[in-house]
């Protein structure tokens, strides 16, 4: 059973006048049988239904000014969902925010929504795609996304800038790309806030959301009530410039487990080894196109083989436990000359990454708030190298920039309740961020899950734990013993998985 509010969160619901408690703010049928809740109204929707993934909602359209200094200009329809709460008890709602920059909420939510039972008991959930994502005004790069899913020239700097201008000029028509950034989306959550009729929310930032969800804090901190990071990217970090370190690193770690597995050492060596055989071959070209069948579509391709693939497959099975332990076998399949594998997961790959991720956005907010991003001769002899820092170098060297407060860099600090969470082995955003971060934060906790990777607030006992610190606003009163008993996915010894 959760835990009752503390005395002291209950008394920040007591009206100023008269000491009564406010009135819970519930949305409520109208004469039009439309739900109002505040100034929006919601109509049945359902999230995620062409995947097959369904999720029952109520969603809405939000009208903002596309520059929130000149409300009277041009205006933009920000897509807002609501996953009613079971009986709600409580005003203040919880608001999930994506990561990316550049994936949409509404899109991802219902992976999420699952582990999201306890939560809405009392609370509303909410989500809001930022602008320039999924509902919100989308602002994609098809030039960009299409090389992508090919490879073909997309280790060209030169090429994507050409192709990174072409976008621009396309979504400049009908965008002004300087205001789809972080602090924009903050204030378009303010307005949600304001315009629904709630004194505070409860943030739960993934990945990028993270940033979001601290920005709105130092912003905002009357308006938070909690915050929760799963996978934390600290103000002072530079999107994209630890990259290539902290893949690396996760790889090695996840490599040593094959070697100190009895099974995957004996059948299939040391995936480091592979890795640097396999990496000077792809790398020096000449190869013969390989025959394999597309994995989405079932349809016979041929495609040459080239370090691409594997670099993209490294980077993003990385995240998760699951696909990170067939890495040693993909590899070593690879070394004897066997690619199928390696292009059918890399076809999958590139068309899921290119569909989730609105671009357009994403150089938004990276050359507005990222520009200190450099190329280092530390990370050239590492699987990424430095093709990050080019590639946002050569972009943003054309794409329109906003304005970063000058605060931005600054940790979060005060007494805002905040619950931090990681992955062992994330490849992108590892503990030692989330450590970072709860130094300033005297109501901070940080928890740390075993041998897990990217996003982890769906795992183990963590729902439960999440839903408890909304619910009592102490995260330092969290028994989360039970996350203990999470173990590491095994690495594959073979085709058929990994050996009992």
């Amino acid at each position: 059973m959760l835990k009752p509010l503390l005395l002291s969160s209950l008394a920040l619901a007591l009206a100023a006048c008269g000491g009564q408690a406010e009135k819970t703010v519930v949305p409520k049928t109208d004469a039009n049988g439309d739900l109002r809740y505040g100034g929006l109204v919601f109509k049945p929707c359902a999230l995620g239904g062409d995947r097959g993934q369904g999720v029952e909602a109520q969603c809405a359209k939000l009208e903002a000014p596309e520059n929130h200094a000149a409300p009277n200009g041009r205006k933009i329809s920000l897509a807002v969902a609501m996953i009613p709460a079971k009986s709600q008890t409580q005003s203040d709602p919880v608001v999930i925010i994506a990561g990316g920059p550049g994936q949409s909420i509404l899109e991802s939510y219902p992976m999420l929504h699952p582990a999201l039972n306890d939560v809405r008991r009392s609370r509303n959930i909410l989500l809001v795609d930022a602008r320039g994502t999924g509902g919100s005004h989308l602002l994609q790069c098809q030039e960009i996304t299409s090389l992508d899913e090919t490879f073909e020239g997309s280790d060209d700097p030169a090429q994507m800038r050409a192709l990174t201008e072409r976008c621009r000029d396309r979504l400049a028509k009908t965008s002004d790309l300087r205001f789809y950034t972080t602090a924009d989306h903050i204030q378009d959550l303010d307005l949600l806030r304001r315009t629904i009729g709630v004194d505070q929310l409860n943030l739960a930032g993934i990945s990028y959301g993270t940033r979001v969800a601290q920005q709105y804090a130092a912003r905002y901190p009357a308006h938070t009530r909690t915050v929760t990071l799963d996978s934390i990217a600290p103000n002072t970090l530079v999107l994209g410039q630890e990259h290539a370190r902290n893949l690396d690193a996760a790889i090695k770690q996840q490599f040593a487990r094959c070697v100190a597995d009895a099974a995957c050492k004996r059948n299939i060596g040391d995936p480091t080894a592979l890795l640097a055989k396999v990496r000077a071959t792809l790398q020096a070209g000449g190869l013969a196109p390989v025959r394999y069948r597309d994995p989405t579509s079932g349809e016979w391709r041929e495609e040459v083989p080239r370090f691409g693939h594997l670099g993209g497959l490294l980077r993003f099975y990385a995240y998760r436990p699951e696909s990170a332990s067939m890495l040693p076998l993909i590899l070593h399949d690879a070394s004897e000359g066997r690619y199928e594998t390696l292009l059918s997961q890399s076809r999958a790959l590139s068309g899921d990454i290119g569909d989730s991720m609105a671009l357009g956005m994403h150089l938004s907010v990276s050359c507005t708030e990222d520009p200190e991003i450099r190329t280092r001769p530390e990370d050239e002899a590492t699987i990424m190298g430095n093709d990050i820092a080019e590639f946002i170098q050569a972009q943003c060297a054309v794409w329109p920039k906003g304005k970063r407060d000058p605060a931005f860099r600054k940790p979060l600090a005060g007494k805002v309740p905040v619950l931090a969470i990681s992955g062992e082995f994330d490849p992108v955003t590892p503990p030692r961020y989330g450590d970072e971060v709860v130094k300033t934060l005297p109501n901070g906790r940080h928890l740390v899950l075993p041998g897990q990777g990217h996003s982890v607030l769906t795992t183990g006992c963590m729902p439960k734990l999440f839903a408890q610190f909304v619910e009592t606003a102490d995260a330092k009163k969290l028994d989360a013993k039970c996350l203990q008993r999470l173990k590491p996915t095994p690495p594959f010894a073979g085709n058929y998985g990994w050996e009992p």
